[in-house]
């Protein structure tokens, strides 16, 4: 039996191995069962045949990187390994288990219950990004029961925290973990017949709008900050125009520019009630960076924006935070392993395979920038990432399961 053949057959396993995962919540912030979901996924890793590791955040580094609401949750990073007599080359594949939190009304059973319907399996992470774990686990589980050996050495890992910024996820492997990989396949921004080269980075930042309070019935007596704010996000209408005059065209010809999110949180300040002017008011603005821009460039320029439109608004007083940000990156998919990749994609899918950039931001940049090895991004994606019914195919998990087995026995580097 052929590990595709094997795969075929052995659908329902997959689709109960990602059903359990999704079952252990891992939402972060602030990073629950981390410890559950790492134990679990050492088990997969060595009944697949790798030797394993699980690496445990040192707690000090743990306190000096996260917010104090986050000291109590424990960190880990898991790395497999297989070395394979006669192999030059190593592929490492990359997916991280921490999924965002959940809201709204999920049709089956809650975000975690991996209910089945119709070809779909419904939860938080189906599609970001345990149902790649879950396919990569069943296209190792091919390669040993069909006894079928890897032209390439194999590396894994499973890491912590890239809903939020990595750094003590894919960040502090590359830095930390004894991995040693040639190139790198980060099991997400691809997916069907797009083969990802890049993604972009982002910027986040918060606003504080400084006002004055007073009493509702003398509003005169002090400085409002909400109305303050709302001339503030106003004025970031005409950056919104200007920054799409940017614009990067990726190799399946699509062009891309730059954008920003206002408000996706947004509050205001202690003492606040009906009948109070607010003395404070925040709001936060993600920006988008291209695959060919830099995030120290777009920053200083966003700030810049920012400040002299407070500047044109009586009374606007404003600070500006960092909260975190994430580097975008670009590889020209010239080496023979994109395409290598892209044959397993089109002979797997039977269509003619396109090399994407992805509009969101994951760690792939790790890998091509920081390691600068070859690195593209694939899996089986879903739909509705982030948001209520997230949900994965059963058809593309099996299909996304397949092209890794088939990159480990046709590429040898």
């Amino acid at each position: 039996m052929t590990p595709s053949n094997y795969l075929d057959s052995h659908a329902d396993d997959l689709v109960a191995l990602l059903r359990s995962l999704v079952g252990t919540d891992t939402v972060n912030p602030p990073g629950h069962n981390y410890a559950a979901i790492t134990e679990r996924l050492t088990g997969e890793l060595a009944a697949a045949g790798l030797k394993v590791r699980r690496f445990s955040i040192p707690p000090a580094l743990l306190r000096k990187t996260l917010p104090a609401d986050r000291h109590a949750y424990p960190r880990f990073n898991v790395v497999g390994k297989r070395n394979v007599v006669g192999a030059k080359k190593t592929v490492h594949f990359n997916a991280h288990f921490d999924v965002v939190p959940v809201s709204g009304q999920w049709r089956h059973g809650g975000p975690f219950s991996g209910a089945l319907e119709a070809g779909w399996v419904y939860g938080r992470g189906t599609a970001d990004m345990k149902g790649s774990i879950a396919s990569l686990l069943m296209a190792l589980r091919a390669l040993r029961d069909t006894q079928t050996t890897p032209l390439v050495n194999v590396e894994v890992s499973f890491t912590a925290d890239e809903e939020t910024d990595s750094m003590l996820g894919t960040g502090w492997l590359v830095k930390h973990a004894p991995i040693r990989p040639d190139y790198a396949v980060v099991m997400e921004g691809g997916d069907l017949n797009h083969v990802c080269c890049g993604h972009n980075g982002v910027v986040w930042l918060e606003v504080t709008v400084h006002g004055k309070a007073a009493h509702g019935s003398t509003p005169e007596r002090g400085t409002n900050a909400l109305e303050k704010m709302a001339g503030l996000v106003a004025a970031l209408e005409k950056y919104k125009e200007r920054l799409k005059r940017q614009s990067f065209t990726t190799p399946e010809g699509k062009v891309m520019v730059p954008t920003i999110n206002v408000g996706g949180e947004f509050s205001s300040g202690p003492g606040g009630k009906i009948n109070t002017v607010p003395s404070l008011a925040r709001f936060t603005i993600d920006r988008r960076v291209l695959a060919v821009e830099t995030v120290p460039v777009a920053e200083r320029d966003l700030r810049a924006y920012l400040l002299a439109s407070a500047r044109e608004i009586p009374q606007c007083r404003i600070t500006i935070a960092k909260i975190s940000d994430n580097q975008p990156c670009f590889t020209p998919p010239t080496d023979p392993f994109f395409a290598a990749v892209a044959k397993c994609v089109g002979t797997i899918r039977k269509q003619k395979p396109v090399f994407n950039v992805s509009k969101g931001f994951n760690d792939m940049h790790f890998f091509a920038s920081e390691l600068k090895i070859p690195t593209v991004g694939y899996g089986p994606g879903g739909q509705a990432h982030h948001a209520v019914d997230e949900r994965a195919s059963v058809r593309e998990l099996v299909a996304s399961a397949k092209i890794y087995a088939a990159l480990l026995t046709s590429f040898a580097g």
